[in-house]
């Protein structure tokens, strides 16, 4: 198939007409400043606020802002920000081109642009995806780091004045707090900071993150902001949901077959698409209920139904398969016996921590999981899934195992799930393929390793005494560390396929 070029404004003409029905126009107001360029971002919050200005009107744009990699912002340099989301479904696909980003910036290139946005009145949303590890939190306090010595350094270089600083920022906290603090002393218009990654009470998260970095910033400045923060900024939770694989070059392909053109930073993901946002925002939002999104008091149930039915399901299906040697999850989802271990996790350790949101069915909700995993049009690669494992599996399934534990019982199918992560953290498939550890953490989960005990038991004591990934009552609990030893024994001795097999029927 011959393109006609590069996706771009000037080539927007070329494309199907169904596919650039809904694109914002050119001139659109840049009012939301998003942390995290990556590829859920542009599948999910862009395509909310897309439609939320076609719906309502307002200069709701985004400029985005890459972290770390500079191939994002690249990628798009070229097509004037435009790129497209291709929802694939069993049924077929559908294809749409997104206009909505008005900038698309490289954090360690110019932190200084980033820090002046930040502080920039005109921007009165910012978001963030910059998932679990990108905040420097502990995963089993919740609480920053501030120990980091790169954190340190950065905000003690804050000034008492809004002026270039010494040390430009490259962490998330730095970049953030840096744009707060030069906000707050020019005493400018409010802001919302709203947090859109996997984590519970994200807002309150992210509040208390701002709130501890602001302990290392130099007085009066910390003093300044903390008192401006309190009446301007506010720090909604919410809960986002779409199954949105990393793009490669079959994702590019299939878009430009649709295209007629190029698109370089195209994206695929799933139909479904959820957002449910704490409706408390400082300066004004899109209207992004008419595109979908609900807006409600109250986030937490919708959190913790989504972390833990949905993440800790994905993240079960992750570690077996890339165990078994399973390169997707839609893969992993097909082997016998697996959808009844995901029913057993969920109906007897996950259900009963759960009180579901007002109006939603427990047991729909989880079917409808099941079918989303199976997709064979989504290949969602177990080891994106697997990997920062020790900042996932406190949210997707730690807290089940403790809810259990103090309720009395036995939480034996996230015992599995627990087990399978251990096992890949050893770095061996069942076939003896290597796998990967890529993880904050990996230096500690690989002396925990080489310093357990031998036998099963030892290795599950040592790992469930990471307390950065388990705290303190797993590992504290005989019966449960029991549990974790002896499906390790069942997955070395019949592997992911022989222990999940046994399940087929059941449950």
């Amino acid at each position: 198939m011959a393109l006609s070029g590069r996706l771009s404004r000037a080539t927007l003409g070329s494309v199907p007409a169904e596919c650039r029905k809904r694109t914002a126009g050119p001139d659109l107001g840049g009012g939301i400043l998003h942390l995290g360029l990556g590829a859920f971002h542009r599948a999910h919050q862009a395509v909310y606020t897309e439609d939320a200005v076609a719906a309502a009107g307002g200069d709701w744009g985004i400029v985005g802002v890459a972290p770390r990699s500079r191939d994002v912002p690249d990628r798009l340099a070229g097509q004037d920000r435009l790129f497209s989301v291709t929802a694939r479904g069993r049924d077929g696909a559908a294809t749409r081109v997104v206009g909505v980003l008005t900038g698309a910036l490289h954090a360690p290139s110019d932190p200084a642009a980033v820090v002046g946005l930040l502080a920039d009145p005109a921007i009165r949303v910012v978001t963030l995806t910059v998932t679990e590890k990108g905040h420097r939190l502990d995963p089993a306090t919740g609480r920053l780091r501030t120990d980091d010595p790169a954190l340190r350094r950065e905000l003690a270089a804050a000034r008492a004045a809004a002026r270039a600083a010494d040390r430009p920022p490259a962490t998330v906290p730095g970049l953030l707090v840096r744009g707060l603090v030069e906000r707050a002393l020019a005493d400018a218009a409010p802001v919302t900071v709203l947090s859109c990654d996997n984590l519970p009470r994200n807002g309150e998260r992210l509040a208390g993150l701002v709130d501890q970095a602001l302990a290392l910033v130099p007085e009066p400045a910390a003093g300044r902001a903390r008192a401006w923060i309190e009446r301007n900024a506010a720090f909604p939770s919410c809960m986002v949901d779409r199954i949105v694989p990393a793009p490669d070059d079959a994702t590019r392909a299939g878009a430009a077959r649709t295209l007629g053109v190029e698109d370089r930073a195209a994206v695929a993901a799933e139909p479904f698409s959820q957002w449910v946002i704490e409706d408390a925002f400082a300066a004004g939002r899109p209207a992004w209920e008419l595109a979908g999104a609900t807006l409600t008091a109250d986030v937490g149930p919708w959190e913790t139904l989504k972390l833990r039915v949905l993440n800790g399901a994905h993240s079960t299906l992750a570690y077996l398969g890339a165990l078994a040697g399973l390169a997707t999850t839609a893969e992993a989802m097909a082997l016998p016996g697996m959808p009844e271990l995901l029913g057993r996790l969920w109906d007897e350790d996950v259900a009963p921590t759960l009180t579901p949101p007002p109006g939603i069915d427990g047991a729909a909700y989880r079917r409808q999981v099941l079918e989303r995993f199976a997709n064979p049009a989504i290949t969602h690669h177990t080891l994106q899934v697997a990997m920062d494992g020790s900042q996932k599996l406190p949210q997707r399934l730690v807290g089940t195992v403790v809810d259990r534990l103090r309720a009395g019982a036995a939480p034996r199918w996230a015992a599995l799930a627990v087990a399978a992560w251990i096992r890949f953290a050893a770095g061996r498939a069942d076939g003896g393929g290597e796998l990967p550890l890529s993880d904050p953490l990996a230096g500690r989960i690989r002396a925990a390793l080489a310093g357990a005990a031998p036998g099963h038991a030892g290795t599950a004591d040592a790992l469930l005494g990471l307390r950065e990934v388990f705290g303190d009552e797993p590992a504290a609990d005989a019966g449960f560390r029991a549990l974790v030893a002896g499906w390790l024994a069942d997955l070395d001795a019949h592997g992911v396929a022989g222990t999940v097999a046994g399940l087929r029927g059941a449950g």
